[in-house]
């Protein structure tokens, strides 16, 4: 059996930049257990796969180690691969997901996705979190899947050098840290060696817990902003009630074939 592999940089328009996805489409689906062994051998922090589901797809998203239940870059990556090579003709791609309906739109160069919205709330922070990021945070947050740390100034979020060992400890999927920022509305970084992500680039899901933070905080729905990691990336937001659009560009980096004997 052959598999078609693609992998794409999202969040960005540039090579090497953003967060690569790979993304393969099937015609049905595999056992679990292959497509955790395809994750892992892929070795991304996220492998998405999709299945036609009469006019929807259904994707799954798996990291090297285990099966989530939301990724944003991926997503977007899957939109660009559907829009950009597999012919997709639509405006808008619907998904069914373990979160729910998930959209894709396509606006040329820019792809927006439609997300739930995250639910916060203001918690003490758990045991460990200020050693393990190697700061004390100002306020914390706990959402469905991580907690979410606040700091003052857009450098301490850039120059923070946590702990990946104690982080792994924190009871979340990952921990995302934020910030205001110089010259967009809100920068973030994302650890996630809970999930086998040390450090994930630009995690489109962690803005669905984001945005409705910032948004209240700066009487704002439309916000720009920047995933502080080494590749950085790219995103623009806008709240809607229970849902959250989450734009950015993505490019692809490669397209090959997975040979399974």
């Amino acid at each position: 059996m052959t598999l078609t592999l693609y992998q794409v940089d999202a969040f960005t328009d540039t090579q090497f930049h953003g967060n690569p996805a790979a993304v393969c489409p099937l015609t049905a689906w595999l056992s679990d257990d292959l497509l955790q062994a395809i994750a892992e051998e892929n070795n991304l922090s996220e492998t998405a796969f999709y299945v036609p589901q009469g006019d929807m797809f259904h994707i799954r998203w798996f990291t090297p180690v285990c099966e989530v239940d939301l990724c944003g870059h991926a997503t977007l990556a899957t939109g660009h691969v559907l829009f950009r090579h597999e012919g997709y003709a639509k405006p808008v791609i619907t998904f069914t997901s373990r979160s729910g309906l998930l959209r894709v739109r396509n606006e040329g160069e820019e792809l927006i996705l439609d997300f739930p919205v995250d639910r916060l709330n203001p918690v003490q922070a758990p045991a460990g979190l200020a050693e393990a990021l190697g700061s004390r945070p100002l306020e914390v947050y706990q959402g469905k899947d991580d907690f979410m740390a606040v700091y003052g100034t857009e450098e301490e979020v850039a120059s923070m050098q946590p702990d990946f060992t104690l982080v792994a400890k924190i009871p979340a999927r990952g921990v995302i840290v934020t910030a205001p920022g110089r010259t967009v509305d809100f920068v973030s970084r994302f650890f996630g060696p809970q999930s086998g992500i040390a450090e994930d680039p630009v995690t489109g899901s962690a803005h669905t817990t984001l945005v409705p933070y910032w948004s209240r905080r700066l009487g704002k729905t439309q916000l720009r902003a920047t995933q502080v990691s080494k590749r950085r990336g790219e995103l623009r937001c806008v709240l809607k009630g229970e849902r959250v659009e989450i734009g950015g560009r993505a490019c692809t980096y490669l397209i090959g074939t997975i040979t399974l004997l």
